[in-house]
């Protein structure tokens, strides 16, 4: 098996690295990598005392329901590789890969 790889038109290799995972216990929940994700990839969800998830909508922002806001990774299969979500991460919460064929 080799890494998935694309020739850009300067004739350079490039290997696009995948969003694997995110580290919810240091995440902050800030939203830097949900504003810069160009493809839906992540989602934003509440945390309560009891470490549930809690979805939040747009309108729904009650801060005395949960404890912090988190990160999670909703879509993993529409991400391009770009790593913007870890470029812009004041945390380094992500780890990235590249994809096997």
């Amino acid at each position: 098996m080799s890494n998935f790889s694309i020739t850009l038109p300067s004739g350079e290799s490039w290997t696009p690295q995948f969003v694997q995972e995110l580290n919810e216990d240091t995440c902050i929940g800030c939203g830097r990598c949900f504003k810069v994700c160009p493809r839906g990839v992540l989602e934003l969800y509440g945390v309560n005392e009891d470490g549930e998830k809690l979805s939040l909508t747009g309108d729904d922002d009650d801060d005395d329901e949960y404890e912090k806001k988190v990160m999670t990774i909703a879509h993993q299969e529409m991400c391009i590789g770009c790593t913007a979500c870890s470029k812009v991460c004041p945390k380094k919460c992500y780890t990235h890969g590249p994809a096997t064929v």
